[in-house]
């Protein structure tokens, strides 16, 4: 049987590709957006500050709730 032994080759190394901030700003945004929302309603959609009526989104968000260590009862 034949054993192959991995010569070393000589190879340039790796630039990783450089993203310009205008082409991730829209992003950033977004998901900045998004991340308020989500904190609103995890974090402070109960009682008089409500923008959904009723307990439904209280709810869907009450344990995560506790796990980030919002107060809600």
């Amino acid at each position: 049987m034949a054993q192959h032994v991995a010569q070393p080759t000589a190879t340039s190394p790796v630039v990783p590709a450089k993203l310009p901030l205008r082409d991730i700003a829209p992003w950033a945004v977004f998901f900045g957006v998004l991340m308020l929302v989500l904190l609103y309603f995890v974090g402070a959609e109960q009682g008089a500050t409500a923008v959904v009526s009723g307990e439904g989104v209280h709810e869907w968000v009450h344990d995560a709730r506790h796990l980030l260590g919002f107060p809600c009862h």
